[in-house]
């Protein structure tokens, strides 16, 4: 890429960032649109807007975001939310200290060399971006004594991750511990998860098994069992009266409207009956649709007691009358086999993953290793497109691979805007494709809840995207070219990784760009969610619930967006010594993130659960992870520049590995399991049992008999939204 396309690039992409955000201020400041742009704030009763619609100007939302403190993002969005904006503040923080140190020093360095002339694979773009090559580490002479300046630099950047990392730790640790201390009093917390139960002694029902077996360990506490059932027909049958209930209440909304508009006794709706209501017998859908509830709440019924009393599975939910007994059983070696009564501590009952929790022990670590091979084989399937994609960073390798389109590459205008934008987004539409299939093989392992489903999933994403997008890209460029060296010497890895990396500083540099200029501008003014909630509006919803089903924002989506922000930690620290310039778009990429996500924090996105900052380690140890991969190729980057200093690097991947071990041994066991001392605080009120045990019946097994013991018993799977308090 050329220093034009470069600029084209960025100079498109910011233009594209300031339309869209006067797109925002304009569209927002409609009151139709305020489903669209304040809907939390609409959720909780609260007014679109803070102060009135008299205080609105294009940038009143940067104020807002500035303004607010960390417990309006708890009190709006949950502590998983304030934990993505420790995550974001924190890498903000690294970049801006690195930079300050880092450009002042190594850019008038790097300028007043003349080591492009000399270094002939040390070119940051392969010679055609000689005014960046000038402002890298690819214009020091191999050898130089101004390598000690990089060298030097490579140390500033590790202890202030290191040291901004653990500041973090701390502070979510106590984000986390001050969350779980609430007197407010949630379900979850007097709960445990047992799985592997035992097969059913002779003379025993599933029921008494879980419950003797229970009072027998915790006499005082244990206050009863919630066997888990399969609820797969009951379930079916559930959403087909719920499907015949909504499609009731859009006939009558039509019924009503219908009288707004003609006759007074309106126009009663009608359908057929056949396929898709193009065919068979003309009817009243009102009727119809009434008929078909009274038909079905018979047979719901019905299944509702086969299922209590025959699809009982060999997990449970046991309730306890205090958190403290609860967390301890939570932590707790009830049986000598580990495959034999293993618990857990319960989740929202919002979370959990019930089809999982009859997966035993042993199926379970089999699948794990089933998925971990099959997510092997999908990194490798997929260097294949990603290998492809870096061929595009320049048009001269494309040209070699389709000598068809010479003619499109001789017109200017073309060439530029293909060099610009083409290998990103193809790159970016293939790292779209993943993040469903990833979920899917998360939830295959035997995983019981969202919550580690989602850190499972951000898992496979991150190794994915680094392996395929910042190592594929990075070597892919030269692989064909380097396939027989790596043959024949395998051990020169990380070489080839060190020396390849400068050749696609522009290609990164640009990725970034796109990634928060149009990224953050397209979020931030929600074009694609309008339209389609007009469109729906228009054409679709008749009733109260399609309507908001049609706006409602769902969560932050954190599986797949914490993977893309740690690909870009990935690059800008791996590119931070060699090419300081990109670490002021890394700055703009997470300042503008940290901005624009706290306005959708606050006013837009509802989370779907609360882990209570359970994610932080996982964004920790993949921070840790980049951190180590800066440390080796710079490493080898300092071996390809022939620098005889280069073993006093040694030292800093140990000392990253040692502060990763330490921090695993000081902090994440009250992660892992919580902490009784925090469990031990007082609530504001005694706890409602039945409540507790209520929130994790599932509206399929929903029963208005609540003196039916034999229901009662095994209820279990998918919980209700209720106010404990």
């Amino acid at each position: 890429m050329d220093f034009s396309s470069f600029l084209t690039s960025l100079g498109t992409s910011f233009v594209i960032f300031v339309v869209l955000m006067l797109l925002f201020a304009w569209l927002s400041a409609k009151p139709v649109n305020n489903v669209v742009y304040y809907p939390n704030r609409i959720l909780r009763g609260m007014d679109p807007f803070e102060g009135g619609y008299k205080t609105r100007n294009p940038f009143s939302w940067i104020r807002e975001a500035l303004s607010s403190t960390e417990q309006d993002v708890i009190h709006m969005s949950g502590v998983d939310t304030a934990v993505y904006f420790v995550f974001l503040t924190t890498v903000l923080g690294i970049l801006v200290l690195s930079g300050l140190i880092l450009l002042p020093v190594l850019l008038p360095v790097s300028v007043t060399d003349n080591g492009v002339k000399f270094n002939a694979t040390a070119s940051t773009s392969n010679g055609t971006f000689n005014q960046l090559d000038k402002l890298s580490m690819g214009n020091i002479k191999a050898g130089s004594p101004r390598l000690w300046a990089y060298l030097i630099a490579t140390y500033w950047v590790s202890f202030v991750t290191l040291y901004l990392l653990w500041k973090a730790y701390k502070h979510v640790s106590r984000l986390r511990s001050q969350a779980l201390m609430s007197p407010e009093v949630r379900p979850e917390q007097f709960a445990i998860i047992v799985r592997d139960i035992p097969g059913v002694p002779q003379g025993q029902t599933r029921k008494e098994q879980v419950d003797s077996y229970f009072k027998a360990i915790y006499p005082d506490t244990f206050y009863r069992s919630l066997v888990v059932t399969d609820n797969k027909q009951v379930n079916k049958i559930w959403e087909e009266l719920e499907g015949y209930k909504k499609k009731l209440a859009r006939a009558e909304a039509i019924h009503a409207q219908s009288k707004t508009i003609g006759n007074p006794e309106g126009t009663r709706p009608t359908h057929r009956t056949g396929f898709l209501g193009l065919i068979g017998k003309k009817v009243d859908s009102i009727e119809y649709l009434k008929g078909k509830i009274d038909n079905t709440l018979p047979k719901l019924e019905s299944e509702q007691k086969v299922t209590v009393r025959e699809k009982q599975q060999n997990a449970a939910i046991v309730f306890f009358t205090n958190r403290v007994a609860a967390s301890s059983a939570a932590q707790s070696l009830h049986a000598q086999m580990v495959d034999k009564w293993t618990v857990m501590d319960a989740p929202e009952p919002r979370q959990l993953i019930w089809t999982n929790l009859r997966i035993r022990y042993f199926e379970r670590e089999v699948r794990q290793y089933v998925v971990y091979a099959v997510v092997a084989v999908t990194v490798l399937f997929y260097m294949i497109p990603i290998t492809f994609v870096s061929a595009f960073t320049t048009l001269k390798n494309l040209v070699k691979i389709l000598p068809f389109i010479k003619p499109i590459v001789r017109i200017h205008v073309l060439k530029t805007v293909l060099e610009a934008y083409l290998p990103q987004i193809a790159l970016l539409i293939f790292l779209a494709l993943l993040p469903s299939f990833l979920y899917f093989l998360s939830k295959l392992e035997g995983i019981p809840t969202q919550s580690h489903a989602v850190r499972a999933t951000s898992g496979k994403y991150f190794y994915f995207t680094v392996l395929n997008v910042f190592i594929g890209v990075t070597i892919g460029g030269t692989l064909f070219g380097t396939f027989k060296e790596i043959e024949s010497e395998p051990n020169q890895i990380v070489a080839l990784l060190a020396s390849s990396l400068p050749d696609n500083a522009t290609f990164f540099l640009t990725f970034v760009a796109l990634r928060f200029f149009v990224g953050y501008g397209l979020e931030l003014s929600r074009i694609v969610p309008l339209i389609i909630y007009h469109l729906k509006r228009k054409y679709a919803c008749k009733s109260e619930v399609e309507l908001k089903e049609a706006w409602f924002p769902g969560d932050l989506a954190y599986g797949t967006r914490i993977p893309g922000d740690m690909l870009i930690v990935t690059i800008v620290l791996c590119y931070a010594v060699i090419a300081p310039l990109i670490i002021p778009f890394g700055v703009l990429y997470f300042g503008l993130a940290w901005l624009v996500l706290r306005n959708q924090a606050l006013k837009v996105y509802v989370p779907s659960y609360e882990s209570y900052g359970r994610m932080w380690p996982h964004m920790h140890n993949r921070i840790l992870a980049s951190l180590l991969l800066y440390q080796v190729t710079m490493f080898g980057y300092f071996g390809v520049q022939k620098f005889i200093y280069t073993p006093l690097l040694i030292p800093l991947p140990i000392i990253s590995l040692v502060f990763g071990f330490v921090c695993a041994k000081k902090f994440y066991p009250a992660f892992h399991r919580p902490a009784l001392e925090v469990s031990a605080h007082h609530l504001k009120e005694v706890p409602n049992m039945e409540l507790i045990f209520r929130a994790f019946v599932p509206p399929s097994l929903s029963y208005d008999k609540s003196d039916d013991d034999q229901f009662e018993d095994a209820l279990s799977q998918i919980s209700r939204t209720t106010s404990f308090a």
